[in-house]
């Protein structure tokens, strides 16, 4: 059975590039081998990211992610069972809010700011699909 699972959280430490490339690569080396797929979405010291997969799997990831020190106030924003991913092409997608013009933010959210944890996760859900069909993910890992 496969599941989506969209999340939020704030980084523990200030997001730099190092932390990122560091996230990317465990999800790019890991993913494969659970079968999951998804995107990883961040600006400032937020981070929103859907994973998909079998069940027990995309959990597991979860509960990793849950305990990883790199993260806090870990929230999830949908889970739901899925008939066909999303983001089957892709190990782990990445998108840079910073590079995303501030009216594709605005039509999801009250403000031209990521703030996954003050709107709906179907919102949250509808930015990732209009990021996806603007172009606007960065490096998609196969």
């Amino acid at each position: 059975m496969l599941v989506r699972l969209l999340y939020a959280s704030r980084a523990a430490v200030p997001l730099t590039t190092p932390i990122v490339d560091s996230i990317m690569e465990q999800s790019r080396e890991n993913n494969p081998r659970q079968g999951i797929t998804g995107l990883l979405c961040f600006s400032g010291d937020i981070f929103i990211q859907v994973l998909e997969g079998g069940r027990d799997a995309v959990c597991e990831l979860f509960n990793t992610i849950v305990r990883d020190d790199r993260h806090l106030n870990v929230r999830i924003l949908i889970y739901e069972e899925i008939a066909e991913r999303r983001f089957g092409g892709w190990t782990m997608g990445q998108v840079n809010i910073a590079k995303v013009h501030p009216s594709l933010l605005l039509k999801h959210s009250e403000t031209a700011e990521l703030y996954p944890f003050g709107c709906s996760g179907h919102a949250s859900m509808a930015l990732l699909d209009e990021l996806v069909a603007t172009a606007a993910v960065v490096s998609r890992g196969s």
